[in-house]
């Protein structure tokens, strides 16, 4: 399911929108840089009934990660755009994984998106026109088939898987982003 796909389905079900969220989150005092994403979650799953990947999307909708100009969801949307955006139904299904795994929150750089666990990095996403790289953080993990290690390619992670086509986002790619969001 994509980003989008998510609020579509939040919208069907409580005729509600991203803007429509906003205001009901800044009412409760729910928007911020000190407001943890978990107390968000819980609120969109209490009051509106919604599974945690739905929330999730919501959260991306809604947030500001502290030091970011841009909202979330926008710095995610422009890392995407022009001969990168065919990568963007690719990533929305990873995330989408993500999400089914447990709770994830997103913090966008200019150049890629990290995953994290709480406050722990456990992936990142970098897209170029030509490739989607996924690095993991699995520390004491060898390397196996499509799994490298992440050498001077990004220090954050310790592994880095290379998808040259959209096609390349196989259950083993994500049974390894399982394993990394598990050991986070």
């Amino acid at each position: 399911m994509t980003s989008q796909a998510y609020l579509d389905t939040i919208k069907a079900k409580t005729g509600l929108g991203p803007d429509d969220f906003r205001a009901a989150a800044a009412a409760k005092g729910l928007l911020g840089p000190d407001v943890k994403t978990a107390r968000i979650v819980a609120w969109l799953k209490e009051d509106y009934g919604l599974g945690t990947g739905h929330a999730m999307a919501l959260v991306s909708a809604l947030g500001q990660v502290p030091g970011q100009r841009l909202p979330v969801e926008e710095k995610i949307t422009a890392q995407f755009g022009g001969t990168k955006a065919h990568w963007r139904p690719t990533y929305d299904a990873l995330l989408a994984h993500a999400w089914q795994v447990g709770e994830v929150t997103l913090a966008p750089t200019n150049t890629y998106i990290s995953l994290l666990k709480g406050t722990k990095k456990f992936a990142i996403v970098q897209v170029t026109a030509g490739r989607l790289d996924l690095g993991l953080k699995l520390p004491g993990v060898d390397g196996a088939d499509a799994l490298e290690a992440s050498g001077s390619w990004n220090s954050m992670v310790t592994h880095r898987m290379r998808l040259t086509e959209p096609a390349g986002l196989t259950d083993d790619v994500l049974a390894w982003l399982r394993r990394a969001y598990d050991v986070a």
